[in-house]
Parts: C-alpha cells; structure tokens; sequence
C-alpha cells in the first residue's frame, strides 16, 4: 500500500471524530441559543434571596417622599397602577417617606403575590416586631418582601442597631418578612455591609456623576463626587462575590439630573456594569416611567448579556 493511502479503518476513525465535532458544534449553537432580550420589566432574581421583582421599581421616597406625597391620592394612585400596567412590580417605600398608606390604597385589588413591596425601619426602635406589625397594618400585607435597616452611615452600625437585625432575622423566621438588608449612606458602613453574611440585600447609591453618593465620611448627607465612585464600585463589587442582592438607587442624582444627556449616562452606566440586580427610581408622573424605560431597554440592547455579570 502506497504511505499516503490510509486503511479504511483510519477512514472510519477519522470520519466519527470530524461528525462528533460537528455534532458537538451544533448542540452548543442550540443550546445557546438566540440572545436573550433583556427589558425593563423582566422579572429578575435578587441576589441569592431567590425573590423575584421587576428589574426596574418605582420609589416613593423621592426628597424624603414629599414629591410622590404631592401628587395627592389620585395622581399616586395613577401612577402606581401604570406602573404596574407596564410591568413594574416592585414598589420601594419606607416609614420615613409617610408613603405606607398611600401604597396600601394604590395595590388595592393588584394580586399581592405579583409584587415585590420593600419597606425600611429608621432608628432604633424598643419594639421593633411591634414597628414592623404597624408596618404590615399601614400596607394592608400580610408581609413585607425585603426589609432594610434604612439609612446606615457608621462603620459599625450592625453593632449599634443590633436590636433591629435580630428582630427582623426572627421575623424572617416567621415569614413576616422575606428578606432582610440594609440601605446605606457612606462608605464605611457600606464596607461593613459588604462584609455581613446577614444581608440579603444591599440598597445602593450609585450613579457615575458621583452625585449623592458614598463617600468616606459618616454622614448621609456628605458632598460627594465622581472621585468617589472608584469606592463605590468596589465596595458593590464586594457585595456581589458574597451574593448580595443589590439594588442601585440615585440614578437620577437625588432629582438633581435635569438634562437628558445626565440621565442617559447614569441609566447606561447602571445597566452595563454588570453588577446590580435591579434599580428604584422615584416618579412623579407616567412620562418620566416611559423615559426610564426606554434608556433602560436601549441600554441594555447595548449589551444583551451584560445583566447581571462578574
């Protein structure tokens, strides 16, 4: 047989190897897939909570909750529900934004498995179970989806608000609650909080103008910049290694981005960092949850499997 003839057994051999390629080809091709279109409105997983909400939620704590308390009854209530209409389930209130009872009429008549209401607890009250049943009365819920310790600014504030931790891992226990966090306002308590196997959640100041941001003194209300966002991110980085759920807020600058260019920017930024699993925005009309959703879907079209990511 001449060197370059090959066996029929060779032929054989090779030729099952080239379709076994080929076969192992196309199944990866299908199993990919088509690329996911990623909107809004999807309904997403919060870290390893395993709660589902709408990636995008609508705030009612915007400067303190006075601008959704002026709309008044009808106008709130409107909103809600096109909100809700657009696919928006998830609902960010708190007992320091007076909003409770608004939310409550509302919901009323939406199906309350299909939405994902966040309250938070300020101070330190001597009762917090107690707080937290008033809580529950005010939104007419039989639960709250995810409770935060609101507003954390010291470096050790799991240590100073102890009491409320406890109370809200019992009434996780309970189911009273199904998740529990804490939203923070400066980078040290962010950095504890990054470090706590108790978060499920982390409320997130976050925008790429580094306004109303983190930064390194203990004070909420701290003057911030964009030299600040380098430790924001890491720290957000932090809480997604530990599987934190991590919802941004601020994307609008506290109301302070008035220009259209300023919120496409933040909106872009929050959507392809890969590091968020939703974001709250507070409206004040219908106009301004289409204009979210837009810059959100186009940002995320930008980059189709940018959401969540390392």
């Amino acid at each position: 047989m001449h060197g370059k003839e090959i066996t029929r057994r060779q032929f054989i051999k090779s030729t099952a190897a080239l379709a076994g390629t080929v076969f192992l080809s196309c199944h990866a091709q299908q199993a990919s897939g088509p690329k996911l279109k990623r909107t809004a409105v999807d309904q997403v997983t919060l870290g390893k909570t395993g709660l589902k909400l709408s990636r995008l939620g609508v705030g009612t704590g915007s400067i303190g909750g006075s601008i959704q308390r002026g709309l008044g009854p009808d106008k709130f209530n409107r909103l809600i529900r096109y909100a809700y209409e657009q696919g928006i389930t998830y609902i960010d209130t708190a007992e320091a934004y007076k909003t409770h009872e608004m939310v409550r009429e509302a919901i009323k008549g939406l199906p309350r498995e299909k939405l994902f209401i966040q309250s938070k607890m300020s101070g330190v009250p001597e009762k917090p179970l107690e707080v937290l049943d008033r809580y529950r009365r005010e939104l007419n819920v039989d639960y709250i989806d995810s409770l935060l310790v609101h507003c954390g600014v010291s470096r050790n504030w799991d240590e100073k608000r102890k009491r409320l931790l406890d109370a809200f891992e019992e009434a996780k226990q309970k189911k009273i609650i199904r998740a529990h966090g804490i939203s923070c306002h400066s980078l040290p308590a962010s950095a504890r909080a990054a470090q706590l196997d108790w978060v499920d959640v982390n409320l997130v100041r976050i925008n790429p103008q580094g306004a109303h941001i983190d930064t390194p003194a203990e004070r909420w209300d701290a003057r911030s910049d964009i030299s600040h966002v380098p430790a924001v991110m890491e720290q957000i980085k932090k809480m997604r290694k530990k599987h934190h759920g991590i919802i941004g807020m601020k994307l609008v600058g506290n109301g302070d981005f008035t220009k259209p260019e300023d919120r496409e920017k933040s909106i872009r930024f929050a959507m392809q960092c890969g590091l968020l699993d939703a974001v709250v925005i507070g409206f004040k009309s219908p106009a301004e949850i289409d204009e979210a959703i837009l810059r959100i879907n186009r940002a995320l079209a930008e980059r189709p499997n940018g959401w969540p990511g390392p």
